[in-house]
């Protein structure tokens, strides 16, 4: 019996648990907005990529990889910004 996980499905949620305020979606389920940061599942969502916004400019900080549990690597990222 295969087992489907789709990390996607719980991503805004599980943002707005770990980061305590509701982000601003941006594409679908795979991308959200927090102030000027956004956080972007990438590689099949096997990768966090945690993203300044300058204007339109993009600058990446992180890329995490994901394994599992969407918000270990949430956690990470918010310990990353919180640095």
């Amino acid at each position: 019996m295969k087992h489907i996980v789709d990390r996607a499905a719980d991503f805004v949620l599980a943002v707005e648990r770990v980061f305590g305020v509701r982000p601003r979606l941006l594409d679908g389920s795979r991308a959200v907005q927090i102030d000027e940061v956004k956080l972007s599942l990438q590689a099949g969502e096997r990768e966090l990529c945690v993203i300044r916004m300058h204007g339109a400019l993009e600058e990446y900080l992180a890329v995490i990889e994901v394994r599992g549990d969407i918000e270990v690597p949430l956690l990470k990222a918010k310990e990353l910004l919180d640095a």
